[in-house]
């Protein structure tokens, strides 16, 4: 009987012990860490943010599974495989290891780049990710299921590929790395739903760009550069340390090609440059500037060409600096200080244009909202105001051009051409200003003062039309485009007239329709009752809900004014003829002394 009992006793056991073996915890690695980096920072590139996420989780997890480390000492409790109960251990190894790599991100994405210091401490926390992650991977192994193994050691060997990426070091190993978490979100992509169908070709298209260059280091792939530029325009949190390489490269190129820059020209003047950085700053600007002009420019999307403007000003901008600075240094040395000067200005009037060219782009896409109906996605829809200012943008930004190049005293006839083409701008925008201008006050019913401005409008294209056929080097685009804006100020001119006499000829008519609806007595309109003045009826007072604009009608407010009696005045008209007699006797005297009786 006892054996019996021993035998069952090792059965119950027996399956218990089956039942914790067989259990597998189970975890959409790739889909948790996007929609947790997606929605705390990430999106925007903030890694800062990211990380106190993580901090911030890991506490949450730690005091929810009480395996926190002590109060006072702090004593570090191991994570193992009989630590692993529930499938929040291995949340907490997982978040460990982002919270490492987005330490290391954080780094990386210093303003001047990470020293030679920091760069150690980030190679550090990449190690220590890389810890985490193949903890991870072995504890996934063990305890869950066989998806979740898969996706850990994706993610772990991808962990292994971006230290090896950052190190400049043993490409063959971080590209067999790279390759191998390609191949197991390629084989993940087949299955499951379309949402995670898709985060997993979106993390195989973010490690393609990183196979690649691990291949151009090796030798083994024939990019070029405009190649690696193109994959860099790509987006995602594993592109990053690809990006971060890729512009340390680019700079070490730069600095290259910089050597042989040792002037500046500009309207027939050379300006010698013998800065590095400030080479380097006008070489990167100008590769921007071929971006936005080449071939290829007219495929380019407007946010795109957007951000390759920010990217020159900032260019710009840094050589400004570096030549201020070197005019700060230079001493007493007059010619070097000319250089400098003259260099200043070329630059600046660079900067003007690639200015006034970007807030033409700005005007282009105003315009091609500015007659566009709302669709479904309530799509915003440019008002003419908006594109006043914009051209209010544009004369400013014209008018301080032509300043700076007319600031010198013995100029070139390159500068004297390029004054009369800033001439011929601003006049251009004048006349596009003072149109939209009319038009606003078109919208707005004011028909006078739109005709008027139409006609300034018209007369200013005419005069900008006459001085550019005048000449021989004339740009057929703006040509066009003025005599398409002529054509628009005469048609809405007429439109403006044409409508403002009929408003004026129908005003008598609608003036009487006005005035034959006046009542006095408010006879004509409905009185409707209120609560209190019809408790005899079986009516709601509170309004049909499915009625529109039902309001409820329990009683008025504010309540109406009503005249209440009040105290009569009584006029007093007796007291001018009343004489009252005198109350001195009564009234109380002051006792004095007996010498001030000599003084009465």
């Amino acid at each position: 009987m006892g054996k019996d009992n021993e035998d069952s006793a090792m059965q119950i056991d027996g399956s218990n012990n089956s039942e914790q073996i067989s259990t597998k915890f189970s975890i959409n690695v790739l889909q948790l860490l996007k929609s947790a980096q997606m929605q705390h920072g990430l999106r925007h590139g903030d890694y800062t943010r990211y990380r106190r996420y993580c901090t911030a989780r890991l506490r949450r997890l730690y005091k929810s599974l009480k395996f926190t480390h002590g109060r006072g000492k702090y004593t570090r409790r191991a994570i193992t495989e009989s630590t692993v109960t529930e499938v929040r251990f291995l949340h907490v190894v997982l978040y460990m290891a982002e919270r490492a790599w987005s330490h290391a991100m954080e780094k990386r994405q210093l303003p001047d780049g990470p020293n030679a210091r920091q760069r150690i401490y980030l190679i550090g926390r990449l190690r220590k990710a890389v810890k985490w992650a193949n903890l991870f991977s072995h504890l996934c192994s063990i305890k869950g299921d066989s998806r979740t193994s898969l996706e850990a050691e994706a993610y772990a060997s991808y962990m292994k590929g971006s230290l090896l990426f950052e190190q400049d070091q043993n490409w063959d190993s971080a590209l067999k790395h790279f390759k191998s978490a390609r191949a197991v979100y390629e084989e993940l992509g087949k299955y499951g739903d379309v949402e995670n169908q898709i985060l997993c070709r979106e993390r195989v298209e973010e490690l393609e760009p990183s196979i690649r260059y691990c291949l151009h280091k090796i030798g083994e792939s024939n990019l070029q550069t405009s190649e690696l530029l193109q994959i860099g325009e790509m987006e995602g949190p594993a592109l990053d340390l690809f990006k971060a390489k890729l512009e340390a490269v680019m700079a070490e190129a730069r600095s290259q090609q910089a050597a042989s820059l040792t002037e500046f020209h500009w309207l027939g003047h050379r300006f010698p440059i013998s800065n590095a950085k400030t080479r380097v700053a006008i070489l990167k600007a100008q590769e921007l500037e071929k971006d936005l002009h080449g071939q290829s420019a007219d495929a380019l999307p407007a946010e795109k060409k957007l951000a390759i403007f920010d990217k020159i000003f900032s260019a710009y901008h840094e050589a400004r600096s570096c030549i201020r600075s070197d005019l700060a240094s230079a001493g007493n040395a007059e010619n070097v200080k000319d250089d400098l000067n003259g260099l200043d200005k070329a630059v600046s009037a660079v900067l003007g244009q690639q200015t006034i060219e970007r807030n033409q782009l700005l005007v282009s896409l105003a315009k091609s909202k500015l007659t566009r109906r709302r669709d479904d996605k309530n799509e915003k829809v440019t008002k003419p105001e908006e594109l006043v200012r914009l051209y209010d943008l544009l004369l400013q930004n014209t008018a301080d051009l032509s300043d700076l190049v007319s600031s010198g005293r013995d100029r070139k006839p390159e500068e004297v051409k390029f004054a009369e083409e800033c001439d011929l701008k601003d006049l251009a925008f004048r006349a596009e200003r003072c149109f939209y201008l009319a038009t606003s006050y078109s919208l707005a019913g004011k028909r006078t003062e739109a005709y008027a401005l139409y006609c300034r409008a018209r007369s200013l294209t005419e005069n900008a039309l006459q001085k550019l056929q005048s000449r021989n080097d004339s740009d057929k685009t703006m040509v066009n485009e003025l005599k398409t804006l002529y054509n628009e100020c005469r048609s809405n001119s007429c439109i403006e007239h044409a409508t403002g006499i009929l408003e004026e000829a129908k005003a008598p008519e609608n003036l009487s329709k006005k005035m034959s609806t006046i009542s006095l007595s408010g006879a004509d309109k409905k009185v409707e009752q209120y609560l209190l003045e019809k408790l005899d009826v079986y009516e709601s007072a509170v309004g049909d809900s499915n009625a529109r604009g039902a309001a409820p009608r329990i009683e008025a407010f504010p309540p109406p004014f009503k005249s209440i009696p009040r105290n009569p005045i009584i006029m007093d008209l007796a007291h001018d003829f009343i004489d009252f007699p005198s109350l001195e006797n009564r009234m109380k005297k002051d006792k004095k002394g007996f010498i001030s009786r000599f003084w009465r």
